[in-house]
This record gives C-alpha cells, sequence and structure tokens, in this order.
C-alpha cells in the first residue's frame, strides 16, 4: 500500500465565520492531500488497501513506537541546527526532571549559558571599556586633527591612522564574540519552541499560559478590557517591554560611544527589538530577558571591580 501514495502536500484554508470577525486568524484550517496511483483490478475481482493516517504532533518517541525511520522528520524539521538543538532539549529535559517547570528550566538553561560564556565576556567587556576610555583621551587630539587637515581628508586619514597606532588604539577583535556565541544557542531555542511537543502548551507562571506561543498580554487594549484585537504589530506583551527595557538597561550601562550615530542607534534598537519580538514564543523572550538581566548584573560587578573602566579619561 505504501508503493501507491506517489505525493503528499497540505494547504491552509480560510474559514469564512472566523474571516468576517478576525481576518488576522482567518486561516484556521488546514487540509491535507496525498496522491494515490492504485492499479484497476481485472473485470469481477476487487482489490482492497489499507492507509494508516496520523494527524498529530511529531512527538519522536510516538514516532519511534509506529516506524523506526519517522523520527527522522523531527530532525529534519530542525535542519542543521539540530547539532545544538537535540543537545539543548535535553539538557531542558534534565532541568525539568529537577524543577517540574519548563519556564525554570529556560532560566536554569540561560544562566548556564551565561556562566560558560562569563571568562570570554568578562575579557571582551573589560577590553572594550578599555578601549572606549582609551579613545576619549585620544579625541582632542584626533579633532585637532581634523581642523589642520580638513581640506586634505586622505591626510587626515594617514595622520590619524598614525596616532592610533602610536596609542595601539585598536577595537578588541573579541568584542562581539559572547554576542556571537550566543545567537547559535538562541536560534537553536528558537527552533526548539517551534517545533518540539515537550513545551507546546505548558504554563510557566501567572498569565504565561504556553511557553510556545506569544506573550497573550497585550498591553494596548488594557490586557483585554477593550473590545478590539491589536495587530500582531503592536500586540505588545509584558514580556516585549520587559525585553526592550533590560535591552535598553543593558545599553546605557556600556560605556559611552564616541560616534554619535552609534549612540543615537543604541538607544532606538532596544525599542525596535521591542516590536519585533512581540510575536515571538514567551519561552524565547523569557531567555532573552534572563540573559540581558545577567548581563546587566555583570556589567554593575565589573564596574565595582574597575571603577576607571566607566568613568570618562581625560585628555
Amino acid at each position: 500500500a505504501p508503493k501507491s501514495i506517489v505525493g503528499a502536500g497540505w494547504r491552509k484554508v480560510q474559514d469564512p465565520a472566523v474571516a468576517l470577525k478576525d481576518p488576522e486568524h482567518a486561516f484556521t484550517q488546514i487540509v491535507a492531500d496525498a496522491q494515490v496511483e492504485l492499479a484497476l483490478p481485472r473485470q469481477g475481482e476487487r482489490s482492497k488497501l489499507a492507509f494508516d493516517v496520523y494527524a498529530g504532533p511529531k512527538a519522536p518517541d510516538a514516532l519511534a513506537a509506529v516506524n523506526a525511520d519517522l523520527p527522522s522528520l523531527h530532525r529534519h524539521d530542525l535542519g542543521w541546527v539540530r547539532w545544538i538543538s537535540a543537545p539543548l532539549l535535553s539538557l531542558l529535559k534534565v532541568f525539568h526532571w529537577i524543577c517540574s517547570s519548563w519556564g525554570v528550566s529556560i532560566i536554569l538553561l540561560t544562566l548556564l549559558v551565561r556562566l560558560i560564556l562569563f571568562p570570554i565576556n568578562r575579557r571582551s567587556q573589560t577590553a572594550m571599556a578599555r578601549y572606549t576610555a582609551k579613545m576619549k583621551r585620544l579625541q582632542p587630539r584626533i579633532d585637532e586633527l581634523k581642523k589642520r587637515y580638513e581640506s586634505d581628508p586622505a591626510k587626515q586619514r594617514t595622520e590619524q591612522a598614525k596616532l592610533m597606532q602610536q596609542e595601539g588604539a585598536f577595537p578588541p577583535l573579541g568584542g562581539c564574540l559572547p554576542m556571537f556565541l550566543q545567537i547559535p544557542v538562541f536560534y537553536a531555542l528558537y527552533k526548539v519552541l517551534l517545533l518540539t511537543i515537550e513545551m507546546r502548551h505548558q504554563p510557566f507562571a501567572l498569565w504565561i499560559k504556553d511557553l510556545s506561543a506569544p506573550d497573550p498580554a497585550t498591553i494596548i487594549n488594557l490586557f483585554g478590557l477593550l473590545p478590539f484585537h491589536p495587530p500582531s504589530f503592536l500586540a505588545l506583551g509584558v514580556l516585549p517591554v520587559l525585553l526592550g527595557i533590560t535591552m535598553y538597561i543593558q545599553f546605557k550601562l556600556n560605556p559611552a560611544q564616541m560616534d554619535p550615530v552609534q549612540q543615537q542607534v543604541f538607544s532606538i534598537m532596544p525599542w525596535i527589538m521591542m516590536f519585533m519580538m512581540a510575536p515571538f514564543a514567551a519561552g524565547l523572550q523569557l531567555y532573552w530577558i534572563m540573559s540581558n538581566i545577567l548581563t546587566i548584573a555583570q556589567q554593575k560587578w565589573l564596574y565595582s571591580r574597575h571603577p576607571a573602566l566607566k568613568e570618562p579619561v581625560k585628555a
């Protein structure tokens, strides 16, 4: 019978009744199609084919119980990131076995990732702070070179490069390394929340009833008191706002950038990310918020040990 199936697919179908009330969520039905090639029986004979149809989540254990090859569907969905997401999910399961809460498991995972990256993060923060302090000290001399060679931009760049080389004022190569190291973990967690069954419809605390779904507490309609549904780009919950606030505090703790354009970008970025992250899973937002809080704590600890890194150095 399986050889008779020559193709399969699925498509979303719009529900007219839902479309009238809520156009944004009109596509609420999914139709699966299968193309079957059947051989006609001879005249006067009958043939019978039986097919098993499974409609449900891709739970690896349930799929493996049916056929040993079926769990490969789950690995295929995870894509190249499965080399990170699979151990990540195993860690979350261990934490869940310990604390019986997927939300707390995500927090413990965040703590573990930050603990592993702590030495690298500390070195990069220290190097960036020292570089910024050095640039503040050199800024009057750089301004003087700009005025002296205002009519000769090429000479201005050459002299500025010579000054930077003499003073050893070069941006640290590993300044953004901790952030880049966290990107695969962040993306892997996104895939885990999107595709795995373990955290689907799993509550955390208070209004968070599903870690794999966006924060349902929309602020713009006063948490549902006003009778309208905001569009997705305005459906800001409490978690996205906390994400924006913690991200803003984290940037404000960084040494001030010499370039005013960079300062402006860093000031706006948290609020842009707040809107961009609103449609994503609450568990993913929880991970980012906890990561921001731990970064803030680490920065405060660093500046308490080395106050000179935070204070501007005068020429």
